[in-house]
């Protein structure tokens, strides 16, 4: 009779019933690595950890959500100089921007003029931002006080901002009036006006008006609505909306 188990040999059948038994030369070469040279093995390893979560983070910053650092006075009392804010950067995906939302915008051939280094220290400097490694010296964070199709001026009888004829309080300012400087600028479809709440001590839209576009920013520009204040932990809160004048 013949035995049809006895196809193969003992070591074959062996491999059949451990499919996996490649990896267990991979295994040996790492422990033996480890031996052999610990302190380098280690090195390897904690570099490999370190750059997969810088990588990991950079991706989550330029996808979802971000952190910036306030720089400047020109948001107080609301953000201070040093705060970190989280910014949402698909808040607009789904929605327009509204008057009264706090947010980070390019501020590059605005606020900033346009970066006119040679390309390859423009890439250096973009890769270290995506990496969360640079700050990103042309992002501004302002307040939305007119959106396309709006007429912002300023100021009423009450030294307070109009929109469209009607005047917003603006509780959020450092001090009043909402500006010193009196102003009309009627905002074009897909652009923004742009505000910071310490009026007086703030590069915002009013001192743009005479230049090309007339100190609008594109919508195009805006990076990310501002969703709270991140750090430092005792300022940690959630941001609000200020008072927009009625329907966009």
């Amino acid at each position: 009779m013949t035995d049809l188990s006895s196809d193969s040999s003992p070591r074959q059948r062996r491999g059949r019933r451990n499919p996996l038994g490649n990896r267990r030369p991979r295994r040996r070469r790492l422990r033996a690595a480890f031996e052999a040279h610990p302190a380098r093995a280690w090195a390897v390893l904690v570099g490999a950890v370190l750059i997969a979560a810088v990588l990991a983070a950079a991706l989550l910053r330029s996808t979802v959500a971000d952190l910036y650092r306030i720089p400047s006075e020109s948001m107080e009392p609301l953000l201070l100089p040093g705060d970190r804010i989280s910014v949402d950067r698909g808040a607009y995906a789904a929605e327009p921007v509204e008057r009264g939302d706090v947010v980070v915008v390019d501020g590059e051939g605005s606020f900033a003029p346009y970066d006119s280094r040679p390309a390859p220290a423009r890439a250096v400097d973009e890769a270290l931002q995506w990496l969360g490694l640079a700050p990103d010296t042309s992002a501004y964070v302002k307040r939305v006080a007119g959106v396309g199709g709006d007429t912002v001026s300023c100021c009423s009888a009450d030294g307070l901002l109009k929109v469209n004829g009607e005047a917003v309080p603006e509780d959020y300012l450092a001090e009043p009036p909402a500006s010193r400087t009196s102003f009309t600028a009627e905002v074009p479809e897909g652009r923004l006006f742009l505000l910071g709440d310490n009026r007086h001590h703030s590069l915002d839209s009013r001192g743009l008006l005479g230049a090309p576009g007339g100190g609008m920013v594109e919508e195009t520009k805006v990076i990310g609505k501002v969703t709270g204040i991140a750090w430092p932990v005792e300022r940690r809160t959630p941001l609000e909306p200020g008072p927009g004048a009625g329907e966009r």
